[in-house]
């Protein structure tokens, strides 16, 4: 698979927020299933909330850190955002109906995927978050071929911002 890596370094918050916005403004391409993953304030939710922006969500993005979930009406379907960091149990999920979302037909943004294992879909696309110095570094790496399809049709992201 072509194109199955891209990696950014942002310098700060902005620039990821920047970059999350960067990556929503191609979203409607693919509907993909995208694991996140990095240590407590890496960026995740800032990536989503960048993410969601760009796809032409307009309204407060709320961590789910509460609730699980989070859906999201976009102009051309609909991304939900999970965040499993307080999951006790990946049963759990079952209540939640997540196997009801994983039809393809949406954006499923799953933070901390780790603690839902063997209960969240595979991935189409992993995103790995690290603190670098300065800011952090964005590591995207496709599953398959719509991802990879996905993350080549991306136009290059100046992390300069």
């Amino acid at each position: 698979m072509s194109g199955t890596e891209r990696v950014y370094h942002t310098a700060d918050e902005e620039a990821l927020l920047a970059l999350g916005r960067h990556l929503g403004e191609h979203a409607e391409a693919a509907r993909l299933v995208v694991h996140l993953y990095g240590d407590l304030g890496a960026g995740k939710t800032t990536l989503v909330r960048g993410f969601l922006a760009g796809a032409g969500y307009r309204g407060r993005v709320k961590s789910p850190t509460y609730t699980l979930l989070e859906p999201y009406p976009l102009p051309f379907g609909e991304a939900v955002h999970l965040d499993l960091y307080r999951l006790a149990d990946p049963e759990e999920l079952e209540f939640l109906g997540l196997r009801d979302l994983d039809d393809r037909s949406r954006w499923l943004l799953i933070e901390w995927p780790e603690k839902g294992e063997g209960h969240v879909p595979a991935a189409d696309l992993v995103c790995r978050i690290s603190f670098a110095d300065p800011g952090r570094e964005v590591r995207l790496q496709a599953r398959n071929t719509p991802a990879a399809r996905w993350l080549s049709d991306i136009p290059p992201f100046d992390t300069s911002r």
